[in-house]
């Protein structure tokens, strides 16, 4: 078996995989990034619309600051995030922004003098100044005050990861590609490294580092319909809930965006409404207004997605083989602007609708898009459990986001808590000097060559990999959509545990040598149905609607039970359900609860008032 030694290791290669790796590799220390693409296929690259953050260069930006967008993102999280880590993030985006321009990132600039703006669906003059021509331009999304998003048209995630990934290059990162960690190397206290297979060749690797990194993405891919990609299946999750010490936070909290295109789910940027787009029931009629007459169309994720549902349950649906959806309007932007600022949107459109939007209606309906939940770590990105595993990006649950996040918010930190994280990891490498156990490493091994070889051999059982997978797909739908229930989760969590036992008796129908995708699933079916449960069994006990966890049988948000974040662990490997903990969901309250403005909605408010909970917690220092 191959063994690899670097300083630190980063299970992923996207933005906050390939961020952190800069910033160590740029203090001197060796970075490794292990990733199941080359590093420029990573999902981030499939983010279109922009990065949030406070420059305030354009005219609709004018008068933005950090605590303008500190109090977006704090409503935005319908007050379950951590407001401690809210404000580090806000304060250092514009940093990060002009930091990647340096590292030379096309942002769209502003142009001086009369512009043409859609707000709405309706045109208006706007003046930029002389003085900010030049300037990295923005845009506007849902749920903010200020246009703050910048962009380079609607390709920012592939322009970003282009430009890191030369950064990359330039210090001497290592990105083995095409490698599937399988497990974290461990002895319950420090965390060592992985053992990482190669989809190659099928062998297995140790890797070994002073500190390691889960930037992985998310667990979209838990669910059937998503827009994420293949590879963003929770595998970084799953080994870290695996080790039964490290916890997965807030996994009921799960964003559905409004416009995946139908029937691909691929989707089309919240950049068309920010733009100026409008939503359209079959009878052609803009109903947002009549829900959200301030916000409308822009106001956040959860509630326009909530919005379209309730709308097409009523009747206003449009019909199709493919299901009932809605429609998105950009033909009153014009051919040039959807030709510039929007011809990601209009390619996906053309190639695989072969819909025009220049003069065409887009098939829109809510769909699976974001986790805001995932490996727990404090402030600095260090993961609860472990000694020398951070997490970074949506495999973290830093919290920023609580339990909705704003457009632009998460393409935003992976950049941001990349580079506050890498300089926390640079402090622990600085400061930290290892002996790796070898013992650990071996029957980490050993455990895993077990493992395939019972896949191989069908010892457990003969089930099918890919029905099992559909099997979750069902299950999971059933209750954890976007609105909610008590009955339905409890069927879901049945039928998940079901699926959970076949998960743990597959059995190959292949060889599994070589390059395996049946193998490769395999070995992740498990972690996967985890990963489900953890999600049923946290929404089920969660008796509030906050943000995208949606109650049918408890709307209020109930701010006096249920102002805390949800801790999942799974200890016990065998055990067919997480133990689920809580813990405040901020500690230091800059902004007491109250109304987010949007979405309506009854609120339970807190027993103590905010301003006691703040003192307390500056007392003793608000460490997590």
């Amino acid at each position: 078996m191959q063994i690899f030694q670097s300083d630190i290791l980063c299970i992923g290669a996207g933005l906050a995989g390939e961020r952190v790796a800069v910033e160590a590799a740029d203090n001197g220390f060796s970075a490794i990034c292990l990733s199941l693409v080359p590093s420029r296929r990573s999902h981030s690259s499939a983010a279109m619309g922009g990065m949030q953050a406070a420059l305030g260069n354009s005219a609709m930006g004018e008068g933005d600051s950090p605590d303008v967008h500190f109090a977006d993102t704090v409503k935005g999280s319908d007050w379950g995030c951590d407001q401690e880590v809210a404000r580090i993030f806000v304060n250092n985006a514009p940093i990060a922004m002009r930091q990647m321009a340096f590292w030379g990132v096309p942002w769209n600039r502003v142009v001086a003098g009369e512009q043409t703006y859609y707000k709405g669906g309706k045109p208006f003059q706007a003046y930029e100044k002389l003085e900010n021509e030049g300037l990295i331009h923005s845009r506007s999304f849902g749920g903010t005050a200020k246009w703050r998003t910048c962009y380079t048209s609607d390709g920012t995630g592939h322009a970003v990861l282009y430009a890191l990934d030369n950064r990359a290059t330039q210090l001497g990162v290592e990105v083995h590609d095409k490698t599937q960690a399988i497990a974290l190397i461990h002895d319950g206290v420090t965390c060592m490294g992985a053992i990482v297979r190669c989809m190659k060749t099928g062998e297995l690797r140790a890797y070994l580092a002073r500190a390691v990194l889960i930037a992985t993405g998310g667990y979209g891919r838990i669910y059937r319909a998503t827009t994420n990609a293949v590879i963003c299946d929770g595998d970084g999750m799953a080994i870290a809930l695996d080790t039964g010490v490290v916890p997965f936070g807030n996994p009921e909290a799960i964003q559905f965006h409004p416009t995946g295109v139908v029937p691909t789910d691929i989707l089309v940027t919240e950049g068309c409404r920010g733009d100026g787009g409008t939503l359209l029931d079959v009878n052609g009629y803009r109903f947002m207004p009549d829900y959200e007459p301030e916000k409308q169309e822009l106001a956040s994720r959860d509630v326009v997605s909530r919005r379209m549902i309730e709308h097409m349950r009523k009747g206003f649906g449009v019909k199709s083989v493919y299901g009932e959806h809605l429609w998105l309007d950009i033909r009153h932007l014009g051919a040039h602007h959807i030709h510039t600022k929007l011809r990601e949107v209009e390619d996906i459109c053309q190639s695989f609708l072969g819909v025009d939007p220049v003069t065409q209606l887009i098939p829109v309906r809510p769909t699976h898009h974001y986790s805001m939940g995932g490996v727990r770590t404090n402030k600095d990105g260090a993961a609860y459990g472990l000694k020398g595993l951070f997490a970074a990006g949506e495999a973290a649950c830093w919290d920023m986001h609580g339990f909705n996040r704003l457009g632009g918010n998460s393409l935003a930190e992976t950049v941001v808590a990349g580079m506050v994280i890498g300089g926390k990891v640079v402090e622990y490498l600085k400061g930290t000097d290892r002996v790796f156990k070898t013992e650990s490493m071996r029957d980490a091994a050993a455990r895993q060559k077990a493992r395939i070889q019972s896949l191989i051999s069908g010892a457990k059982g003969g089930e099918d990999v890919y029905a099992v997978r559909e099997a979750m797909y069902d299950a999971l739908i059933l209750g954890a959509g976007i609105f909610r229930n008590g009955k339905d989760l409890q069927t879901s969590i049945e039928k998940l545990t079901a699926v959970l036992d076949r998960a743990r008796r597959v059995g190959l129908k292949s060889n599994g040598l070589g390059a395996s995708p049946e193998l490769a699933l395999a070995l992740k079916i498990e972690g996967q149905v985890k990963l489900a449960l953890c999600v049923t069994h946290a929404a089920l006990n969660r008796a509030e609607s906050r943000g995208a966890h949606t109650r049918e049988d408890f709307p209020e948000r109930n701010d006096r039970d249920w102002l805390k974040r949800t801790l999942a662990i799974w200890p016990d490997p065998v055990a067919v359900k997480p133990i689920l903990n809580y813990e405040p969901a901020t500690t230091v309250f800059e902004m007491p609860p109250g109304d987010r403005g949007y979405g309506g909605g009854k609120i339970i408010p807190m027993d103590n008032p905010p301003e006691a909970a703040t003192q307390a917690a500056r007392a003793q220092g608000s460490e997590k």
